[in-house]
């Protein structure tokens, strides 16, 4: 009886997650098309392209931004504000 709890459970979480289902003989029962996994595919592939441009872009913009803090004049200027005193 536990057994046969457990494996109704296991099948319904794989069903809810999306993960492929095989019959008795390994033949896949869900997704039932190939077609559904091609779309599927095809949308992961186009969401993965866009975040790595968005990875690519995010990544400049902090190389963009330690060089400006790394840089000697940007300190310079700091440390001649800091000397400046409070502004009122």
């Amino acid at each position: 009886m536990i057994g046969t709890v457990g494996w109704v459970i296991t099948t319904w979480l794989r069903v809810k997650n999306g993960y492929p289902l095989e019959g008795s003989w390994g033949q896949a029962v869900y997704p039932k098309t190939d077609a559904e996994a091609t779309e599927r595919m095809k949308l992961l592939t186009s969401e993965n392209a866009q975040l790595r441009a968005e990875l690519g872009s995010v990544k400049d913009r902090l190389a963009t931004i330690e060089r400006i803090v790394t840089d000697r004049s940007y300190s310079l200027n700091h440390e001649i504000e800091q000397l400046r005193g409070p502004t009122n």
